[in-house]
């Protein structure tokens, strides 16, 4: 979810009120990031004598690029999280396609490579934040990041150095990027206070693995302190108090000293299943985006994946061969991670991207949609391309021969839909078994529960299904009409709203009487008032990133069944 700017709520003179992205209490001194200088690209016509020198420029800058950020991957060994990033970023810079795709345009218009570049990036990214995907929106920030870097050479710019901010500081800035964010692992930060940023980028999900709380949404906040100014940041509570008071301060250094204890009690739950007090077992997975993230979960005590993204790995260059995806870069990718997980549940969905391009398949067709959210995208996306759908579930059902597989269809709203995808399988399973390819048929297919309407048909679906998940993100969204990414009506995006909470049940119930499992894959799965409820109202599994699973463990065990229960209905009821 992309928080831009809210209107400050100021709840007295000095606290602001914010969006919490990053748990945690925090105290320092303020340490203000500028914001990035725009730069200025002039259109400039050139010959087609000067195409080669141009290009050539283009090329060392990328070499140049590519050699800092090898240097960075090298400092940081032992940081999966930040070194998987700057690897993907690595990946980003030869992506054959989006190069060729800016070579193409170069020698096509003739104008100078800096603005063609720059125009390049971004309408890739405009498409990405339209994709109707949260996680591909986040990723648009990646791509203006990392080609940035190449601008700036091109330009021989020099932005602002991060290496300036100093330890135990609370950064105040616009937004901080995805390789400026290495800062929060070199320097012990005590806070961030953003004016933009997103729950699902890369600096909030670095700032929960570094235990830095982290507040976006705060509307001027650069203006609102000054250099050297003591702040508190309260990323569970989303507030920041400027200039405290010394009881504030001493009451807050408490509050961080009891938090620095529950964090070391965490750590035995990494290697424990999430029991409640009375005794009942729950399943913790692990939310992931490339087969790397899987490594992380199982050191974070993950009991499996239970959303494993495909989306990402269908735009980066090694999944990409000439006009159509790779079948056996597919297959390479899926088999890994069920191999890392030994034998651990792992749940992938199936591409939920639209067509607009990102996918660069000739046999797909650039699709301009005004709401793209609601357009062709997800199932319905691959059911219109049975070719593209075909080849990832050959490469899935390859890779089940190696791990515990089960697949999910995201979007689901009919029935017909389910049955046109277990067509298609039981194609692909006749095609595998003619030419010999080992996998397991009995490898379970089950769906999203993310709109309204499958909610609404959960038990006929049920017994199409066998499993569902809940994703609750777009649930909400659908249901009650708030764009989550619309910062005019943010606030009205309630997950709490009696209408989801009751589709959500109507879900569950369907679920057990087919006797069928059902998750969590939202957020609601690893917020503790939410968790709380869902495990009131019957779910037994959740999903999250990785770095939220031990406090999720802990939270469970402190209460009874029984206790859950009156907390859900609680919920239900509360209207």
């Amino acid at each position: 979810m992309l928080f831009a700017p809210l209107a400050d709520i100021v709840i007295d003179m000095n606290i602001i009120q914010g969006v919490s992205a990053s748990s945690g209490i925090g105290i320092g001194t303020v340490f203000i990031i500028p914001d990035t200088v725009k730069r200025v690209i002039p259109q400039q016509t050139i010959e087609k004598s000067e195409l080669d020198s141009g290009w050539k420029r283009f090329c060392n800058a990328v070499k140049t690029v590519q050699l800092n950020i090898a240097m960075s991957i090298g400092e940081l060994l032992k940081d999966d999280l930040q070194r998987i990033i700057f690897e993907t970023y690595q990946l980003m810079l030869d992506d054959p396609v989006f190069v060729q795709q800016v070579r193409t345009a170069y020698e096509k218009d003739l104008l100078n490579i800096e603005y063609i570049l720059d125009r390049e990036v971004k309408g890739y990214a405009d498409r990405l934040r339209t994709s109707g995907n949260e996680y591909l929106a986040e990723r648009a920030t990646d791509i203006e990041d990392v080609f940035g870097r190449v601008l700036n050479e091109l330009l021989d710019y020099h932005p602002f150095n991060i290496e300036q901010v100093p330890d135990g500081a609370v950064i105040a800035a616009r937004a901080i990027s995805p390789s400026d964010s290495v800062i929060l692992s070199k320097r012990k930060i005590a806070g961030l206070a953003l004016i933009e940023g997103g729950v699902s980028s890369h600096v909030a999900i670095l700032a929960k693995n570094y235990g830095i709380p982290a507040v976006f949404a705060l509307n001027n906040i650069t203006q609102l302190v000054k250099p050297g100014m003591t702040v508190i940041v309260d990323g569970t509570t989303g507030e920041v108090t400027l200039d405290p008071d010394e009881q504030t301060i001493k009451n807050c250094k408490e509050a961080i000293a009891a938090e620095i204890a529950h964090q070391k009690a965490l750590k035995v739950f990494r290697n424990r299943s999430a029991v409640t007090k009375d005794g009942t077992v729950f399943k913790i997975y692990a939310n992931i985006g490339t087969p790397e993230e899987a490594e992380i979960a199982l050191k974070e005590g993950a009991d499996g994946i239970g959303l494993f993204r495909t989306e990402f790995l269908f735009m980066s260059e090694s999944h990409l061969d000439q006009s159509r995806l790779s079948e056996d870069a597919q297959f390479e990718s899926y088999k890994r991670v069920l191999e890392l997980m030994n034998g651990k549940s792992v749940t992938i969905r199936t591409l939920d991207a639209g067509g607009d391009k990102l996918i660069d398949i000739d046999e797909i067709p650039k699709i301009d949609e005004k709401n793209p959210i609601m357009g062709l995208r997800a199932i319905r996306l691959s059911l219109k391309y049975p070719h593209l759908f075909k080849t990832q579930l050959r490469a899935l059902f390859r890779a089940s021969a190696y791990g515990n597989l089960r697949i999910m269809l995201p979007l689901i709203t009919d029935v017909s839909q389910v049955e046109a995808a277990k067509s298609m399988i039981r194609k692909v399973k006749s095609e595998l078994d003619e030419e010999g390819l080992p996998y397991k048929a009995d490898t379970p297919v089950g769906i999203m529960v993310e709109t309204a309407a499958a909610a609404v048909i959960a038990d006929v679906l049920a017994k199409r299904c066998d499993f569902f998940s809940l994703g609750t993100n777009d649930l909400t969204q659908y249901t009650i009409g708030v764009d989550r990414e619309n910062q005019q009506v943010t606030a009205l995006y309630n997950e709490f709203h009696l209408s989801v909470l009751r589709l959500i049940k109507n879900s569950i119930s369907a679920a057990e009487k087919a006797g069928i499992g059902i998750s969590v894959c939202g957020e609601m799965a690893a917020r503790p008032n939410s968790v709380l409820t869902l495990a009131g109202m019957g779910i037994r599994r959740l999903s999250m990133s990785a770095k939220q699973i031990s406090s999720v463990k802990e939270l469970l065990s402190r209460f009874s069944i029984n206790e859950l229960q009156a907390i859900a209905e609680k919920s239900l009821h509360s209207y």
